[in-house]
């Protein structure tokens, strides 16, 4: 098993920042991660209980580099459901 590695960073955005008063915080995780694995990540790092793990793959946008037209990677995202009372402190970003 991998432990925290699974994790790469919390995705922050406007939707997930109002989901994480229902208890669900998204992250992205390496392509390879299981829902079990991410499960475990998550219980290990921040220490709370998890309930459920959503996942999907979010295609990477094209972009132009020049006269090409590029494409940015394929990136997989975890929506975690954290048991109720519960809060993953260290989520937050202060000052955005």
């Amino acid at each position: 098993m991998r432990g925290t590695l699974v994790l790469l960073r919390p995705v922050i955005t406007e939707r997930s920042m109002t989901e994480t008063g229902s208890g669900r915080y998204t992250f992205e995780v390496i392509k390879d991660a299981t829902k079990q694995e991410i499960a475990a990540a998550v219980a290990e790092a921040f220490k709370v209980d998890v309930v459920d793990v959503n996942t999907m793959t979010v295609r990477g946008k094209e972009r132009r580099l020049g006269r090409r037209i590029g494409r940015r990677p394929d990136w997989k995202k975890a929506i975690v459901t954290i048991a109720e009372g519960q809060k993953i402190e260290r989520y937050f970003v202060e000052g955005v």
